[in-house]
């Protein structure tokens, strides 16, 4: 069994474990750096996987993030299954132990998957996902895609550009329904149509079997597809069994403090897994995107060399659904009182969503360069009202 010394661990090998080394080192040039992750490539940009690399914004060679240029030790297909946060080290699924002086959980999100299901669903998330679907992409295959959030509408628009046939899934009445005005959301619906995407609303997938080489999705209204491959988008959930069974504190996430702190002497952590308390919303939150991961892990990383840090900022996230384009920041939830200010209804213009009489969040629909407006909004004390709003961004 071998015993790896290091004075900064990192679990996780995404983004953020990327952009904490580059913090860790503006501070220590010279520190041992052993980042551990269960992805077989080093870190990479993950939007592109479901936007650039397939409207060739982006090739492949460009989302690598030039961690190793870095000095870090790689440690790479490795799981790490336990965490002893007082005898500080940590044991991997091939009997390694890692000792740390400082650690970095950075261990995002896992896939939702389907309660039922025998074949072999892709559940879109990593690299490897992306190189096996594009390989099934380019061979004329038909494909369902089960979900509208993020990813399932970002795939379904990605597979139907490259010439597939392309069906929709999925419980909501309306693609994006979970962010979107209602009446958003169906003419959204009417968009993907309108391109040939075959959209089922409506729909709870029950089961995918796999038969004879195709895969048969069965839904709670009887709707019957018979498809060759199947892709879910059904969202993500926090990675933390590690912290879990190491007894750090957990509650939709790894809570931390400004510092990005865990409740553990040493143990820090950022991305996608974190709970943090913002300020600006005076709430805590979790939030899955890129900007997220990015900036609390620059100052996670400069925080295990030392450093102080806060980490107050409010996240912004995007997301492009073939020629609308959105930008959101703050709690974006159809369910709360909101007031649209359109140019171009749902194609071009503002939704600020209200809590409490306050604005705590904005939707930008094809408005682009505003997201610093939008955010210095959320942050102001002394907001328009309800009645004075629109116009506020234009």
């Amino acid at each position: 069994m071998a015993n790896v010394n290091t004075r900064y661990l990192i679990v996780g090998g995404g983004m953020t474990a990327d952009a904490a080394i580059r913090g860790i080192r503006e501070h220590d040039v010279d520190g041992k750096i052993v980042l551990v992750s269960q992805e077989n490539v080093p870190p990479y940009d993950r939007p592109p996987l479901s936007k650039a690399l397939w409207t060739k914004k982006k090739k492949v060679e460009q989302i690598w993030r030039g961690t190793d240029k870095f000095n870090v030790d790689f440690h790479l297909g490795r799981e790490i299954l336990s965490l002893d946060p007082v005898k500080k080290f940590c044991v991997d699924n091939q009997g390694a132990e890692y000792h740390y002086d400082r650690l970095l959980l950075a261990t995002g999100g896992m896939p939702i998957r389907l309660a039922e299901e025998t074949g072999k669903v892709i559940y879109y998330r990593t690299f490897a996902d992306y190189e096996r679907l594009r390989a099934l992409a380019n061979e004329g295959k038909t494909f369902a895609v089960i979900g509208g959030g993020y990813i399932g509408s970002e795939i379904a628009a990605a597979l139907n550009m490259q010439g597939n046939k392309v069906t929709m899934v999925f419980p909501e009445d309306g693609i994006i329904a979970r962010l979107v005005p209602a009446e958003m959301s169906l003419q959204i619906n009417e968009l993907y149509e309108s391109k040939g995407v075959v959209v089922h609303p409506g729909q709870l997938v029950s089961s995918v079997e796999a038969h004879d080489g195709r895969m048969n999705i069965q839904t709670n209204r009887g709707l019957t597809l018979d498809v060759d491959v199947v892709v879910a988008g059904l969202g993500i959930r926090p990675n933390t069994r590690l912290a879990e069974t190491a007894g750090l504190k957990v509650d939709n996430g790894i809570v931390v403090d400004k510092s990005l702190r865990t409740s553990a002497a040493d143990i820090y952590a950022a991305g996608d897994v974190i709970r943090f308390f913002n300020p600006a919303l005076n709430r805590a939150i979790r939030t899955e995107h890129e900007e997220n991961a990015n900036l609390s892990g620059k100052l996670a990383g400069a925080a295990m060399t030392g450093q102080s840090v806060q980490y107050t900022h409010l996240p912004f996230a995007y997301s492009d659904l073939f020629e609308l384009g959105f930008e959101m920041i703050g709690v974006i939830d159809p369910r709360l009182p909101r007031i649209g200010d359109w140019q171009d209804p749902y194609r071009t213009g503002v939704v600020y969503y209200f809590d409490g009489g306050r604005v705590v969040g904005v939707l930008l629909v094809n408005m682009w360069g505003r997201i610093d407006q939008a955010r210095a909004l959320i942050e102001s004390a002394d907001q328009p009202s309800a009645k004075d709003i629109k116009g506020f961004i234009t």
